[in-house]
Formats: structure tokens, C-alpha cells, sequence
């Protein structure tokens, strides 16, 4: 479980392909700082397991469904990616329940800066924006954001100057690639609420069932 509240900035390192999967070295200081094989760590806000690392540096496994459905195959040696350890039992919570399982991807349409903020409109498939709600929240690559304007295709969402400076949001710009987790709270809403409209819908209307509900 993770915060979307991005620790540090890495730099990629190396970049191993394999058939359809991936093994990425990123190069990081804190989240190193005490790493154990098997941890989990958010690159981009995807959840990925610790396979190796050494004092500064870190590999983890990329499996071909991961690669397939997030924006990992954009990287190359030398980018830059957010990175956030799982949140420890005891830790504070500052943003909203991440699990690092990315839904898809996004596409950065506009980018306006007014006052102390900076809007991005991001496109994404209406299977993702119906299980979310104005004032809601959204994780942009790993990072735990408030949903400003919503559209069947487009979200807009808010970044002050800090965040931007602290993350991989600084390298943005029109058209570059995200990944998005939709809030699972919402995923599990949307999922419950769909299930219960099926059920009502397929039901069989019986002598039984209509002495039930007073008829």
C-alpha cells in the first residue's frame, strides 16, 4: 500500500528487455536507504518488487502485462521516474490509498499555470473516469491528486509549485504519457453498485418473490 506522496526522484540506469517483460536498475538515494530483496517500491506509481540492489541503486522485475498496460516502454536510460516505499504500518498518511496497480494510461492535453498552480488535462478512456467524482482522488503517475473538472474522456487536475519541483512533473509537457490509478474506493463502489444493478435486472419475478416485497 502506498501514500502518493512521491519520496524522491530516481534516474534510470539500465534497461533489460526480455521477450515482452522488463528488468529496470533505477538509481535513488533515499528509498535505498533501507531496502530489502522482495520490497515493494512505486515507479511511477507501479507497484514493482525489489530484486537487486546495491548503497544507490535498485533493479526490479517488469512483468509483460505491467508493460502492456502502463507507460513504462517510454523510458530509456537516464529518465526520470517518481519513487515512493510502501507505507509502514506506523507511517503517516498523507495522501489516499495507492496500491500500485495502474489502470491505464492518460495523455497530457493542456497545461495552464494560474496563480500558484498548474492545471493538466489529462484524455483517458471513459472506462476509467466513470469510477471517479469531482473532488475525488486520482493518482497520476504515483502521485495522489484532487480531480478539479471531469468529462466522460478528460480529467483535470491541480499541482502546486512543490509538488511540480519534487516530481517527475517538472519533465511534462503536452502530449507526454501518464499513468493512472483510479481510486479504489471508487472502483469498488462503481463495481458494487453495477453488480446490484444486474442482479436487479436479471432477477425472476415469481409468486415468491412479489409475497416478499408486499405485493
Amino acid at each position: 500500500m502506498f501514500t502518493g506522496i512521491v519520496e524522491e526522484t530516481g534516474t534510470i540506469q539500465a534497461i533489460k528487455k526480455t521477450g515482452l517483460s522488463m528488468a529496470l536498475t533505477i538509481a535513488a538515494s533515499k528509498v535505498t536507504s533501507d531496502v530489502r530483496l522482495g520490497d515493494s517500491i512505486a515507479v511511477n506509481g507501479i507497484c514493482l518488487t525489489v530484486t537487486g540492489f546495491s548503497d544507490n541503486q535498485f533493479t526490479v522485475d517488469v512483468m509483460p502485462e505491467t508493460v502492456k498496460a502502463t507507460s513504462l516502454n517510454g523510458l530509456s536510460k537516464g529518465s526520470k521516474v517518481n519513487l515512493e516505499r510502501a507505507m509502514p504500518a506506523n507511517g503517516r498518511f498523507g495522501g489516499h490509498f495507492v496500491s500500485g496497480h495502474v489502470d491505464g494510461t492518460a495523455e497530457i492535453t493542456r497545461i495552464e499555470k494560474k496563480s500558484n498552480a498548474v492545471y493538466y488535462d489529462l484524455k483517458l478512456s471513459p472506462e476509467l473516469t466513470k469510477t471517479l467524482v469531482l473532488k475525488g482522488s486520482i493518482t497520476v503517475d504515483g502521485v495522489s491528486l484532487t480531480i478539479f473538472g471531469l468529462s466522460d474522456e478528460s480529467v483535470t487536475v491541480s499541482i502546486i509549485p512543490h509538488t511540480i519541483s519534487e516530481t517527475i512533473f517538472r519533465t511534462k509537457a503536452v502530449g507526454s504519457i501518464v499513468n493512472i490509478e483510479c481510486d479504489m474506493i471508487g472502483k469498488y463502489l462503481y463495481r458494487f453498485l453495477h453488480k446490484t444493478e444486474q442482479t436487479k435486472s436479471n432477477q425472476t419475478i415469481t409468486e415468491a418473490f412479489l409475497s416478499e416485497n408486499g405485493f
